[in-house]
């Protein structure tokens, strides 16, 4: 199933927490949405899930609309809350039987469900305990196996990986990239690391507004156009290079990476390039060029320039 979102505004008082947003993620996609806190991620997915109506435009999930058919959407969506609302004092196994009621799902259908989700998210060890004896982890577990079990086409994860360690982080991302090979999926995320080894493709919020939407790749790309590399120059005082560098017309900036050699990062101006300019400064004045390498944007770099504006 598709989601598409059309030009939606969510107002809160005077405030827009959502100004005219429109993105599209196809079946079999994952979409990370990410954004600085406050910038309308989790208001956007709260909208698609039917949890309350924007003020203007419409979201279509599998061609069917929010505002005319908002039970039949439900019905088709998974969703993982960024604050996991699990009931602690009940057993994995319970909870689980208790969310496949409410979905609706046949009573002698139940245990295979329930059994196929405990292997699927990787909880056969723990399904007798209570939810608040687990491990932080594996309460993220449970909550990705409540939002599977009735089976939906769409998943939307909110913070799916928040607040847990690196080695439980790489567990949930592969499960959801597991996931992903059949369902649709949109997470949020301020994490930029997790969402560009998780996601397919990577829409960006500020302020309520999309400013980019594109592959980790295409968004590096379109960043600025400015060439950045790393340059380390010996036969030279690091002060003096560093001062020649600077000077150079085509250059916009140089940092030094380290306190303890003669290497920079150079950025140059937009859409010119300085390496030949570092070339013949290094033959002028007698240094030795040791390393001329164009460096890739960083996706944390692209994020800071389209949400510092």
């Amino acid at each position: 199933m598709d989601i598409v979102v059309q030009n939606i505004t969510k107002k809160f008082g005077s405030q827009k927490a959502v100004d005219n947003v429109s993105f599209t993620v196809k079946t079999g996609e994952i979409v990370g949405f990410l954004g600085p806190n406050g910038a309308g991620k989790t208001t956007t997915m709260k909208a698609i899930t039917c949890y309350f109506m924007p003020n203007e435009g419409d979201i279509t999930v599998g061609g069917y609309s929010i505002r005319e058919n908002p039970e039949e959407i439900k019905k088709n969506i998974g969703y993982l809350p960024e604050n996991n609302p699990l009931y602690k004092e009940m057993p994995v196994i319970d909870y689980l039987y208790f969310v496949a009621e409410l979905h609706g799902i046949p009573v002698h259908k139940i245990r295979d469900r329930i059994l196929e989700m405990v292997n699927i998210c990787g909880i056969e060890g723990e399904k007798h305990k209570k939810i608040g004896e687990l491990s932080k982890g594996y309460q993220q577990r449970v909550g990705l196996a409540q939002a599977l079990i009735h089976n939906p086409n769409v998943l939307v994860l909110d913070e799916p990986t928040a607040g847990l360690d690196p080695n439980q982080i790489i567990e949930i991302r592969d499960l959801i990239r597991k996931i992903g090979q059949e369902k649709t999926v949109i997470l949020s995320s301020h994490i930029l690391a997790e969402v560009e080894a998780t996601c397919d493709r990577i829409v960006i919020i500020n302020n309520g507004k999309i400013v980019a939407d594109g592959t980790s790749t295409e968004l590096r790309k379109q960043s600025q156009g400015r060439e950045i590399l790393k340059v380390t120059i010996e036969g030279g005082n690091r002060n003096d290079v560093f001062k020649a560098l600077q000077s150079l017309s085509h250059v916009h900036m140089v940092d030094f990476i380290s306190k303890s050699d003669s290497s920079f990062e150079v950025q140059s101006k937009v859409n010119e390039s300085s390496r030949r300019d570092i070339f013949h400064l290094c033959v002028n004045k007698g240094w030795d060029l040791t390393e001329l390498t164009p460096t890739e944007t960083k996706l944390e770099d692209v994020f800071r320039e389209l949400t510092l504006k």
